[in-house]
């Protein structure tokens, strides 16, 4: 069974990317298995001094629920079935690691996520994991 990565941050970008890939799925003989994956980025600064660590990892966890809500929801219309990831760490690297642990045969991702630079043709996060990446990539406008 084929097995796909698509990442997740909330951008209306990674929405629209999970809603095309919806109408593509027909080009596969058999639903691939579907995995939804949101990073958020590790506390910095001093917060980890003035709060517990369980709870900076709940509010990481429901960040990432929050951000994954709109992709669920039209995965869950669709009728495709699907297994969510919540991680911490830079997005790249976390694609790049789970796609490899997960053994998954593509990467599928929007152009542009919530980057803090708009307006640029590539974002950062998809330039990177098509460069690193040794598995296909589908990027989707």
């Amino acid at each position: 069974m084929l097995k796909f990565l698509l990442p997740v941050d909330g951008s209306d970008a990674s929405d629209r990317a999970i809603a095309e890939f919806i109408t593509l799925i027909d080009w596969y003989k058999e639903k691939p298995e579907v995995h939804l994956l949101n990073v958020q980025f590790p506390q910095r600064g001093n917060v980890p001094l003035f709060i517990d660590k369980e709870s900076i990892e709940l509010y990481q966890q429901e960040e990432g629920m929050k951000e994954l809500r709109a992709a669920r929801e039209l995965l869950d219309q669709a009728g495709i079935g699907y297994q969510l990831h919540i991680t911490v760490g830079t997005p790249p690297d976390m694609i790049l690691r789970y796609a490899k642990e997960l053994n998954c045969n593509q990467i599928i991702i929007g152009p542009r996520g919530l980057g803090a630079v708009k307006g640029i043709l590539l974002g950062s996060v998809a330039s990177k994991i098509i460069q690193l990446s040794t598995i296909p990539v589908l990027l989707i406008k």
